[in-house]
C-alpha cells in the first residue's frame, strides 16, 4: 500500500520499563515489563487503485498483520505487528484533500524488527531459490555466527496465480560453501492459494544459522510476495 500511505506517524514497540528500585539502592531499578508495539500511518483516499481505501475501510474486528519494509533493499531493515486496527479517522484539508488517520495496535507479540528476505516485492514464475541474507554474528558459537533463540517471520501475498505457492525459509552457516542449504525447521508456511498474510514462529531455543534465504514452490505462474525474518539474540516469550 505504499502508493497511499502520505508519512508514517509512529512505529514502536518494546518491553514497558518498570521502576522496582529497592530502598537499599542509589539509582533507579528497571526491568522489562508488558511487550507491546503500534505503527501509525496517513493514507491518501485514493478508492480507484485498489490499493488502501479498500483494506483499511474495512476496519476489521479480527488480529491483521502489519509490516513497514524501510526500502526495498534485499537484507533492509522490516517492522512487523499482529495487531488490531483501532481507526480510520478522515481529515478534509481546505484544499480538497481528503486523507484517513490510522493506528494499529498490537495484540499478544509485540513489535518486531527483522531483516527483507526479498528485495520489496519478488515475483517469481516458478520454484526458486531466493539470494540470502546475513543475519550477522548472533549469540551462539563464534564459528557459525548462529542464534539459538528461534525466529519469527512474515509472508506477504499480493498477487497469485496458479493452484498453490510454498514459501519456506533455509539456512546455512556459511552462505551454502560447505553448509548445505537445509530448510529451518517451523519455517515453513501454509500454501497460499491466493492474496494472503501469515505469520510463523520456530521453538524459543532453536538455533538458528548465520545465513538465511526464502525459497519457493508449488504450481503456479505467478507469485507476488514479501518475506522477512527476525532472528532472536536473546530469549523471547510470546
Amino acid at each position: 500500500m505504499s502508493g497511499d500511505i502520505g508519512s508514517l506517524g509512529n512505529i514502536g514497540g518494546g518491553p514497558a520499563a518498570m521502576e522496582v528500585t529497592g530502598i537499599d539502592k542509589s539509582a533507579t531499578e528497571r526491568i522489562g515489563g508488558l511487550r507491546d508495539g503500534r505503527m501509525q500511518f496517513s493514507s491518501f483516499f485514493n478508492p480507484g487503485t485498489d490499493r488502501s481505501h479498500l483494506r483499511l475501510s474495512a476496519l476489521p474486528t479480527s488480529d491483521v498483520i502489519l509490516s513497514y519494509y524501510r526500502g526495498t533493499a534485499l537484507g533492509g531493515p522490516s517492522a512487523h505487528i499482529v495487531a488490531k486496527q483501532s481507526n480510520y479517522d478522515g481529515t478534509r484539508g481546505d484544499s480538497g484533500e481528503f486523507t484517513f488517520a490510522v493506528e494499529a495496535q498490537a495484540n499478544g507479540y509485540g513489535l518486531g524488527w527483522g531483516k527483507s528476505l526479498t528485495a520489496g516485492k519478488r515475483t517469481d514464475t516458478t520454484g526458486t531459490n531466493g539470494a540470502s541474507v546475513d543475519f550477522g554474528l548472533g549469540s551462539g558459537p563464534a564459528f557459525n555466527g548462529a542464534a539459538n533463540f528461534g525466529l519469527q517471520a512474515y509472508l506477504h501475498v499480493f498477487a497469485f496465480t496458479g493452484t498453490s505457492v510454498t514459501v519456506k525459509l533455509q539456512e546455512s552457516s556459511d552462505n551454502g560453501v560447505g553448509d548445505p542449504w537445509a530448510d529451518v525447521v517451523g519455517g515453513v508456511f501454509t500454501a497460499a492459494i491466493g492474496i494472503t498474510s501469515q505469520r510463523i514462529e520456530t521453538a524459543r531455543g532453536q538455533t538458528v544459522e548465520r545465513y538465511l534465504r526464502a525459497v519457493t514452490t508449488g504450481t503456479f505462474t505467478q507469485a507476488v510476495f514479501a518475506v522477512s525474518a527476525v532472528r532472536n539474540d536473546v530469549a523471547v516469550t510470546f
